[in-house]
């Protein structure tokens, strides 16, 4: 049996970032505490306090290799509550600027769609099962309290609606809030800086709703339609869901974004390049409403760059690096970020101290998880619309883009990297290896 680190850890938020975090911790603990401001469903719908969870969202294939080693069999799971397998590469189309489609290919393997909230309530089922995981609901983390020399978490209060409010003792504290803000409160309460931020502005609005799959149903199992950077902003896209159902997101930029009406969610899809998306929906039933989110920002606080963070404090997911939704990446990093601090603390085990360091090894490790969806989150320089400092090699790395996507039309294998890489499954630097850079580059020259 490893040995416990302490007697209690605190995780802020119940959704899929601290949701693995708490299964990530728990062998370490005595008692891990999950709260939540919302009540949480022991059936899989959708919460107040998670409002972008009525839109599309991607398990990727690494976020799903990351819960499968936090949670054994968990693929078993996903399939016996609903979700749809879908294999890559051949189940979803993908109308890309210039192939339109792009070729369908059997590309070796599956991952799974599904609805947020059912993501999330597999997970939940998943802790309710660990003896000493605790998942609070209707309990707000009102502060995180330093310890007397400030350098270190002692314990989070907590306000349950009532007029008194509690303190959970806590040697190690994860903010898994979404916008880092019981950390930077932390940061502001024990008067040290807050870690610098990189934003890239995106303004981009999205609405979603859900049909039932008509009779008979196409043949594939999804769609993806990308706009044509710079003259486009419009984009969307079908995945399935669990109950015969699909989810259907649309999107826009800076203001041009898509109305909640039924008409005129139809209209906007009719004004795209190609007409799939809106042929398929046409003929298909709604069901519910139409929901609305918009994101001014893709975020990255750079808690790595701190000389000395505070011990037992550790951001996940969106507390850390928030993406453009449009790529789906947010959930999984998430989950890779909980096995990276599994594996962390499994390694320090043998330590007088093992919380000591633990933050700065932590944002140091994670950087690896950031590094290909982050440089997916920068080519969306190319609309100039997009505030924030522009990569000083965008023009170069827009057009290695474009050559390695060329390549991939006519090379499965390379395409094949490409989805692992986008997947999450592959390190950035894979479409780099040097052999694939000088096919890449030969072609950018001879289409220049």
């Amino acid at each position: 049996m490893l040995r416990t680190f302490g007697q209690q850890a605190v995780v802020i938020g119940a959704g899929m970032g601290g949701l693995a975090a708490a299964k990530a911790v728990s062998p370490f603990f005595e008692r891990v505490i999950v709260l939540d401001r919302d009540a949480l469903p022991g059936a899989p719908a959708p919460r107040v306090g998670t409002p972008q969870a009525r839109h599309a969202h991607a398990l990727l294939a690494g976020g799903l290799r990351a819960l499968q080693q936090l949670f054994p069999g968990f693929r078993n799971d996903l399939v016996n509550a609903g979700a749809v397998p879908v294999r890559t590469g051949r189940d979803v189309i993908w109308e890309r600027p210039g192939y339109d489609p792009f070729p369908v290919r059997d590309l070796g393997f599956d991952v799974f769609s599904m609805s947020r909230p059912l993501l999330e309530a597999v997970c939940r089922r998943r802790l309710g099962a660990e003896g000493n995981i605790e998942l609070c609901p209707r309990a707000r983390a009102a502060e995180i309290i330093p310890a007397p020399h400030r350098d270190r978490v002692a314990a989070v209060r907590v306000d349950d609606g009532s007029t008194t409010s509690e303190r959970l003792p806590a040697d190690l504290v994860i903010d898994a809030s979404g916008r880092a803000g019981p950390t930077l409160a932390f940061f502001d309460a024990i008067g040290a800086a807050p870690p610098e931020q990189t934003e890239i502005g995106i303004d981009i609005g999205y609405a979603s709703a859900i049909f039932e799959v008509p009779d008979p149903a196409p043949e594939w199992k999804g769609v993806t339609h990308l706009p044509e950077p710079p003259k486009e902003f419009r984009g969307g896209l079908i995945l399935p869901l669990e109950n015969r159902r699909w989810i259907v997101s649309i999107g826009g930029r800076h203001g041009d974004n898509p109305p909640d009406d039924l008409d005129g969610f139809l209209a906007f899809t009719k004004t795209f390049r190609r007409p799939t998306i809106h042929d398929a929906i046409a003929r298909a039933r709604p069901v519910g409403d139409i929901a609305r989110y918009n994101l001014p920002a893709s975020v990255r606080r750079h808690f790595e760059r701190l000389p000395r963070p505070p011990c037992g404090l550790i951001p996940i997911g969106d507390s850390v690096c928030r993406f453009n939704p449009v790529f789906g990446q947010g959930m999984s990093v998430a989950a890779q970020e909980a096995v990276v601090l599994r594996d962390l603390l499994e390694a320090r085990c043998d330590r007088a101290d093992p919380l000591d360091g633990l933050a700065e090894q932590y944002f140091t490790a994670i950087q690896e998880c950031l590094a290909a969806p982050w440089g997916t989150a920068l080519t969306d320089f190319i609309h100039p619309e997009t505030r924030g400092e522009r990569p000083p090699d965008l023009e170069n790395r827009l057009r290695y883009g474009a050559a390695l996507l060329q390549l991939a039309a006519r090379d499965p294998e390379v395409h094949k990297l490409m989805v692992e890489v986008t997947g999450l499954t592959r390190p950035a630097a894979a479409l780099r290896e040097p052999a694939l850079a000088e096919r890449v580059v030969a072609l950018m020259a001879a289409t220049a």
